[in-house]
């Protein structure tokens, strides 16, 4: 279990939890559809099982390319080949249990789980592998929006916003073109074509940065002042980077890049809340 857990990569857990909560949260009408039993049990599904699933499969087709990577030794988790078939064993495992819940689902939460599925799978396994398609790669990192939307319809939302979600996928996508960056020498030695392979170091973080400011533009109107400051606290994360100038000066700075993601997802999560408004606390 403790292989399982670091596999599963604890660090970036609230990058599928935490738009899960905010999803929810964001459908929810009252207190008691927010805490419903349906969403309590699914999210102990995008807490652990869900993480799993997307590094576990990522580590079981990456490690002829991982082991070239020196972040694989330290700061994250190499999966020899014969660890493979237990990886997969512990995510079916894991997964199962929550598979005769489904038909409580609303169509549309069933519709973002399955994409999440697909994206989530696709992103590292053959036959389309989106992580060795520049451009592609950072496409399908909409995965981790889809917990998101799946909250949102689960826990009653009917007023969905494709801008507010066109903005989280630019968020999402620039999560991972970022976090490409500091591979750029391990991908190109390993003949993995990525995004930051493609544009280079410096053109790659001006990519991510106009996708954040694209990002704040579509959530504007929602999060209101939040919008702007989360826009200025990432641009001068870009700006740092830029000024850094080389993988390793950003691998420094991207050490915090989870912290960064996780405070901001808090920060909208209680914007969100404080939005709701007085029905709280007649709980």
């Amino acid at each position: 279990m403790r292989r399982l857990l670091l596999i599963s990569r604890p660090r970036f857990w609230m990058y599928v939890f935490g738009p899960y909560l905010v999803g929810t949260l964001a459908g929810a009408s009252t207190p008691r559809e927010f805490f419903a039993p349906l969403n309590l049990l699914f999210a102990l599904f995008f807490l652990f099982p869900a993480n799993l699933l997307i590094y576990g499969i990522n580590d079981t087709f990456d490690y002829e390319t991982d082991v070239l990577n020196a972040k694989k030794r330290g700061y994250e988790d190499l999966v020899p080949p014969d660890e493979r078939g237990k990886i997969i064993r512990a995510i079916a495992l894991l997964c199962a249990p929550f598979l005769p819940f489904l038909v409580f689902l609303p169509r549309e939460s069933l519709l973002a789980l399955v994409a999440f599925l697909f994206f989530s799978i696709g992103y590292s396994a053959p036959p389309i592998r989106a992580k060795a398609r520049p451009i592609v790669d950072s496409i399908f990192n909409v995965l981790y929006i889809f917990p998101g939307v799946f909250g949102y319809f689960v826990s009653g939302g009917n007023s969905f916003s494709w801008v507010l979600f066109a903005g989280a996928w630019a968020w999402a996508m620039s999560m991972h073109a970022y976090s490409a960056v500091p591979d750029i020498s391990a991908d190109k030695e390993a003949g993995v074509p990525t995004v930051a392979t493609l544009l280079g170091l410096r053109p790659t973080l001006w990519f991510c940065l106009a996708l954040y400011l694209f990002a704040a533009l579509c959530a504007g109107p929602a999060l209101s002042w939040l919008a702007i400051l989360l826009a200025l606290i990432y641009v001068r994360l870009i700006f740092m980077s830029l000024q850094a100038g080389t993988e390793a000066g950003v691998m420094k700075i991207y050490r915090y890049f989870p912290l960064v993601n996780t405070l901001a997802g808090g920060a909208i999560f209680w914007f969100v809340l404080w939005g709701k408004g007085a029905f709280w606390p007649r709980f």
